[in-house]
């Protein structure tokens, strides 16, 4: 990348924002992510989160901006600011706040804090849903407005996933009981009807952590209105979040009872795509999930 270039590049949006230019001293390449190249930025002022992508991924970027500044604007949880996002020399990019992260904190609070980001509801007609599609790593997370969870869960959430993890070469199988298991849902919501909640969307340990005083924060969203539990129960699905954290959020906002039962049911539309992410032995546990689901709902 060239830097000199890139502050032009840069500066000319930040001008049509109406925020001031940046004079970049430097920049180093920070690890981690697979769908993009991240640098920490050195100005005269102040440190800056850079990612680069390829220039067609503009609009994941795009769609990632306006997930942040809407947990921004909730004012229920810290995030990363969101300045700018552009092309520049073949590449998309997207300038955040620099945010100094750390494994350690405060769990209670960071338990608290997605419990009063999940207070904030969509109270429109068609509540779940978002105003764009989004994504989830590098596939794409549809989000068309309905008016009922169920609907939603099915035809947004699980049907995509199970289409491309055909065109992933996933067993035939695996298709036909997904869609079995898509006409079963109404079965974990009889005695259950979500609210539609603001939503982090992807909310595994590596997409939360602490600044240096202990605040919580999150970053990289797939946000959009949804049932609460969606964003719990990836929270079990890999680990990482302490007990303090669960006693925060019950705490402030208490899960409903049925919500173990729907934890796998949730938790299967990630196994879904990590297989057409990454492929694997996530095809055998989705199918292992598919097949423990349809069983319960068949007795």
């Amino acid at each position: 990348m060239d830097w000199s270039q890139f502050s032009e590049d840069l500066n000319q949006i930040l001008s049509q924002k109406d925020l001031p230019s940046l004079h970049i001293l430097s920049a180093h390449k920070i690890e981690g992510g697979d769908s993009h190249l991240s640098y920490q930025l050195h100005t005269a002022e102040k440190n800056y989160f850079l990612k680069l992508s390829p220039a067609q991924n503009l609009i994941m970027l795009e769609a990632e901006i306006h997930n942040l500044t809407a947990i921004e604007h909730s004012q229920t949880i810290s995030c990363p600011k969101a300045i700018a996002t552009g092309i520049s020399q073949n590449h998309a990019w997207l300038l955040l706040e620099f945010i100094p992260l750390s494994n350690h904190g405060n769990d209670f609070q960071r338990g608290r804090d997605i419990a009063f980001m999940h207070h904030q509801l969509n109270r429109d007609t068609s509540p779940f849903g978002w105003s764009e599609n989004n994504f989830i790593g590098r596939n794409l997370q549809q989000n068309q407005w309905h008016m009922n969870w169920v609907d939603f869960y099915g035809q947004q959430r699980l049907k995509p996933q199970l289409e491309l993890a055909q065109l992933r070469d996933a067993s035939v199988d695996l298709y036909r009981l997904g869609m079995e298991l898509i006409d079963c849902l109404p079965y974990w919501f009889q005695d259950y009807q979500p609210k539609a909640s603001l939503l982090h969307g992807d909310l595994w340990a590596g997409n939360s952590a602490f600044d240096p005083t202990g605040v919580p924060v999150i970053y990289d969203p797939a946000s959009y209105y949804g049932d609460r539990e969606t964003d719990i129960a990836m929270t079990e699905l890999f680990g990482g979040f302490s007990p303090e954290f669960y006693e925060g959020y019950t705490d402030l906002f208490p899960l409903d009872k049925g919500y173990q039962s729907r934890k796998p049911l949730y938790n299967l539309y990630h196994i879904l795509n990590h297989f057409n992410l990454f492929g694997g032995h996530y095809e055998a546990q989705a199918m292992q999930i598919i097949q423990s689901l349809l069983h319960q709902a068949r007795q």
